[in-house]
């Protein structure tokens, strides 16, 4: 739904000055959404991750902007659909809010049942940080490079494996991306979770696993893991040393994990900019940026219109991916 401006009439001097100041200051104070309770700040998975991070670090700005406290609600379920549900169903009050991350583009692909329709039923507010994946080995591996690692499974077809959070997952799609890119046959082998994964990979039990480079890079640090490259549009502060696919000649992967912020349908224009404008310039801080870094993710300074272009273009893309993959996850109860 497109985002509104309240637009103020010009009032008509047709009385003294003090009259026509008395009948504008009504108009003027109607401009501005009044935020009476504190805010809820709906995340829909539980507390630890970069997605819940992501919450608390922002929360405290956005308070200080209403003067109201922020309450992180963890919501999480169903693929993420638990919480995002909460966020499309509030009041369009401005009270609740919600982060989303990649799951809200790739769910109304990859679920048979989505208990509401994406992007109708949201406003979107701001795009926040982008999260490359990176793409390690298990060091016994004998690749040390992208291009060694597409030989060598043309040499296996169907020997090496690729792991992942789950089906459907972005680190799922970014190996189905990898796997068209590079025409090659590789096994996907889905986790109920990235730390299950994360495990059998260092323990040898996978042969490669694609995940953020904030998770990664201790294990690559410890020689546990062997990084190949990464998906972002060039290298990270993070990591300089690991090369982007684009660099390794396959540009085509590309998928990556995404923190945003969003509300139902139908929230107040100048409630949007005032939580766009706050969250995005406390963000653009060498502090919050450094802390990004540290998380393996980049902030993505943007407009709420921005966003809702984004979105858009990005579920069109998420799509693909899911189609091509052939995964589908049937999440009836």
């Amino acid at each position: 739904m497109p985002l509104f401006r309240i637009r103020l009439p010009r009032c008509v001097l047709l009385t003294p000055l003090l009259a026509a100041t008395a009948l504008c200051a009504p108009l003027a104070q109607a401009q501005q959404t009044l935020i009476t309770r504190p805010i809820r700040l709906v995340v829909p998975y539980v507390p630890g991750g970069l997605t819940d991070i992501l919450s608390r670090i922002v929360g405290p700005h956005i308070a200080k902007e209403f003067g109201q406290q922020v309450v992180i609600d963890n919501r999480a379920g169903g693929n993420s659909t638990i919480g995002t549900q909460l966020m499309a169903r509030a009041t369009p009050d401005g009270q609740t809010i919600g982060m989303i991350d990649a799951a809200f583009l790739i769910n109304p692909a990859l679920l048979n049942r989505v208990p509401y329709e994406t992007p109708r039923d949201f406003t979107p507010i701001g795009l926040i940080a982008i999260a490359p994946l990176m793409l390690v080995v298990h060091p016994a591996v004998p690749a040390k490079s992208v291009k060694e690692l597409v030989a060598l499974a043309k040499t296996q077809p169907g020997k090496l494996v690729f792991g992942s959070a789950g089906n459907g997952s972005a680190v799922h799609l970014a190996g189905e991306q990898l796997r068209s890119a590079a025409g090659i046959d590789i096994m996907h082998v889905p986790y109920k979770g990235g730390g299950q994964a994360i495990g059998d990979v260092v323990g040898g039990q996978i042969t490669m696993l694609f995940m953020v480079q904030g998770t990664g890079k201790p294990h690559v640090a410890a020689g546990r893991l062997r990084a190949l490259a990464h998906t972002g549009a060039k290298r990270s502060r993070a990591m300089p040393e690991v090369m982007t696919f684009t660099e390794a000649g396959f540009p085509m992967v590309e998928a990556a994990t995404i923190n945003g912020l969003v509300g139902p349908a139908g929230l107040p224009g100048d409630f949007v900019q005032r939580v766009n404008t706050r969250v995005m310039r406390a963000m653009n801080t060498r502090e919050q940026q450094d802390r990004l870094v540290d998380f393996g993710a980049e902030l993505a300074t943007n407009t709420p219109e921005q966003f809702a272009v984004w979105i858009r273009t990005e579920m069109v893309k998420w799509a693909k991916a899911v189609r091509d993959s052939g995964a589908r996850v049937d999440n009836n109860p």
